[in-house]
């Protein structure tokens, strides 16, 4: 496992970021299963949001901590205020209630990074940075920032922090992998993937804040669960209503993935390592969030941080190059 700094954090924070979606108390076996192995292979951190299965994978999580006695060995990850079918929800008061719900749901006292999971850029900044240092100086949380927020708006909410003396967000989660996004799965998403992220990417180098991507193996497309020769055999019908190929299913994206598949029998790895190893080529303080569904899945996954692509290699994924 590989490691990498976040500010406000005092543990090592692991490159390869477990998802708890996959978590379920109705299949408390296998979840607790795929959670001790990630940790034995020196996941220490992990990855929820308040909304997640009406709290079910918090609990099970935080299950999971209090039964092996971890809470010091890991980082978690969580995340709260996101919308519902009746109002946006960035709201000093929703922040708050979603903060106080999560912590009961995780049995502790503090999260370590606790990230919006949605903006609402209709409303000032100024209060929502107020009431996030508020709960870090009263040890509710260590570090804070925004999942699926524009770089632009998270700039603004640093130059507010700044210039009242303030702690400025720490960390963003935007999705980005190897392929492009054709539409966003939910409403409200950032990808800063392709041509059109750069603008983002740059400025994430610059300012080298921590980057935690979420579908970094784009929903599944790059699982190792697709081939080209699989959708190729599906229905228009079936084709049409599976979300990952709705979000990533198009030509440049399959063609990605025949790379990808060449690429893994080449160097005797899979495709999954083969996305991941393309992500920490990048240059960026990068995270990656996985939702590995079994241990053997998180297995082979890390795997892909041992993985060292060239630069010819990377340009190969890209479609930018012929030949790896």
């Amino acid at each position: 496992m590989k490691y990498g700094i976040v500010p406000g954090i005092d543990e090592p924070v692991s490159r390869i970021v477990q998802g708890s979606t996959v978590l379920s108390s109705k299949d408390l076996d296998r979840s607790m299963a795929v959670l001790d192995a990630a940790f034995q292979a020196g996941c220490n951190t992990f990855d929820c949001a308040h909304i997640y299965g009406g709290g079910d994978p918090e609990r099970v999580l935080g299950q999971w901590i209090r039964a092996r006695g971890v809470r010091e060995k890991v980082v978690i990850l969580d995340k709260g205020a996101h919308h519902n079918a009746d109002r946006k929800r960035v709201t000093p008061f929703d922040i708050t209630a979603d903060l106080h719900d999560s912590l009961a749901r995780l049995q502790t006292d503090y999260i370590d990074l606790y990230l919006l999971h949605r903006d609402n850029p209709s409303l000032p900044i100024g209060p929502i940075v107020e009431v996030l240092h508020s709960h870090l100086r009263a040890g509710k949380i260590r570090a804070f920032g925004g999942s699926n927020w524009t770089h632009q708006r998270i700039a603004e909410a640093n130059e507010y922090a700044a210039s009242r003396g303030l702690t400025p967000f720490s960390a963003a989660s935007p999705q980005l992998s190897l392929v492009e996004q054709l539409e966003e799965p939910w409403a409200d998403c950032v990808t800063i993937t392709g041509t059109k992220g750069k603008p983002a990417r740059d400025w994430y180098v610059a300012n080298k804040m921590a980057l935690f991507c979420w579908s970094s193996l784009a929903g599944g497309f790059l699982s190792g669960r697709y081939t080209r020769k699989g959708i190729d055999a599906m229905s228009q019908d079936r084709r049409a209503g599976d979300p990952c190929l709705r979000c990533y299913g198009c030509e440049d994206n399959l063609k990605r993935l025949d790379r990808a598949e060449a690429l893994a029998q080449t160097k005797g790895a899979t495709v999954p390592r083969i996305a991941i190893a393309y992500l920490m080529a990048q240059p960026l303080n990068l995270f990656a969030l996985v939702g590995a569904r079994t241990a053997e899945e998180f297995l082979d996954t890390a795997k892909g941080l041992e993985l060292g692509l060239t630069a010819r290699e990377l340009a190969y994924l890209e479609l930018a190059t012929q030949e790896a």
